[in-house]
């Protein structure tokens, strides 16, 4: 056992000051600048892709390695946001040494063809209640709502298909459902979210099509919104179709407005990898696209962890060099202690 030692500047902040995490002999932690952990607060970590690049829930072999990669890099905290429940609720059901505390929602919960096959078990309007209180029973404290998707022939999204996944009434039911029994919702929404916000889901996931009346309505009950833009910007490729190009483009135009409304409407932004990316990706890209240094480290900090609802413990993250002056040194930490445990 070690007490871990850090002398330097915690991130947000800028005082400099010692910091000690964990119990026994001191010993001194490489780096300059710290954080308190990062937070992954859109992540699926039982999600893999084939050989052509097909999305399929894998194995707990591949969970187990992805959960200590995360660790690695400085993660602290994670919500998964779907995946095999096996998995994933095992993992929330009490923190593992030297790995990040999991929140978990459990299962995708979307009608039929109306998200990837091989990630989901089609989930009828009149199941959608029963499967909820299951997913809660086994101690997801998540549900996860796909509440638009095109439909999908052979895992292939169709042109000009996109739309909900349940009608409005289906949705509030199921919010409602998921609130009496004491857990919160996140939805999957790349369209109008007028509804969704309405209905009193707690935090918003990509948010295409968040408006400005939404993201006030939101700030004011204290929702969230986890844009994962990295994962969204990176989803046009360089020989990218472009009509595809070019609504991608407009979504980044949409996050370069909007992200930085929600922070003044009171919304709480958080970072997330989602399964294509980082946490560390995930700031820089907020940066690219609107948001300060200090905003977008706090989304992947303090503000998400306060979210969340657990409080700061014996983790740190140490680098070498400023993450406000350069938020691209988040991908290389110098040390990551979590739960007094160093990982790295």
């Amino acid at each position: 056992m070690a007490a871990f030692v850090f002398t330097g500047v915690v991130r947000p902040g800028h005082a400099s000051r010692e910091v000690v995490v964990g119990v026994g002999d001191r010993s001194p932690l490489p780096g300059e600048f710290a954080v308190t952990g990062l937070v992954d607060a859109h992540c699926h970590f039982t999600v893999d892709e084939d050989e052509d690049e097909e999305p399929f829930l894998s194995d707990r072999d591949f969970a187990d390695g992805r959960i200590a990669q995360l660790a690695r890099e400085g993660v602290t905290l994670l919500r998964d946001l779907g995946g095999c429940s096996e998995i994933t609720l095992d993992y929330a059901r009490g923190p593992r040494p030297g790995l990040p505390l999991v929140l978990a929602a459990g299962r995708f919960h979307s009608s039929r063809e109306r998200y990837f096959p091989r990630m989901y078990t089609p989930t009828d309007a009149e199941e959608l209640d029963d499967s909820i209180r299951a997913e809660i029973s086994a101690g997801a404290a998540w549900v996860k709502l796909i509440t638009d998707f095109p439909h999908m022939v052979d895992g292939v999204p169709q042109p000009g298909t996109l739309g909900p996944t349940y009608d409005n009434e289906t949705l509030a039911r199921a919010v409602e459902t998921a609130h009496s029994a004491g857990a919160r919702v996140a939805a999957h929404s790349t369209i109008a979210a007028s509804a969704l916000v309405a209905m009193g889901v707690d935090s918003l996931e990509h948010g295409n099509g968040l408006t400005e009346a939404d993201l006030v309505a939101l700030g004011e009950r204290g929702g969230a919104w986890t844009p994962t833009i990295s994962a969204m910007m990176g989803l046009a490729p360089p020989d990218a179709p472009p009509q595809y190009a070019a609504e991608v483009a407009a979504a980044g135009e949409h996050y370069r407005h909007h992200m930085p409304f929600a922070l003044r409407a009171g919304v709480t932004l958080m970072t997330g990898s989602d399964a294509l990316t980082s946490v560390a990706e995930d700031v820089v890209t907020m940066v690219q696209y609107g948001l300060t240094p200090g905003e977008a480290l706090d989304a992947a900090t303090v503000s998400a962890r306060r979210f969340l609802g657990v409080e700061e413990g014996d983790d740190l993250v140490t680098y070498h060099t400023d993450p406000l002056a350069d938020p691209s040194v988040l991908a290389s930490p110098a040390a990551v202690v979590l739960r007094g445990e160093r990982v790295l």
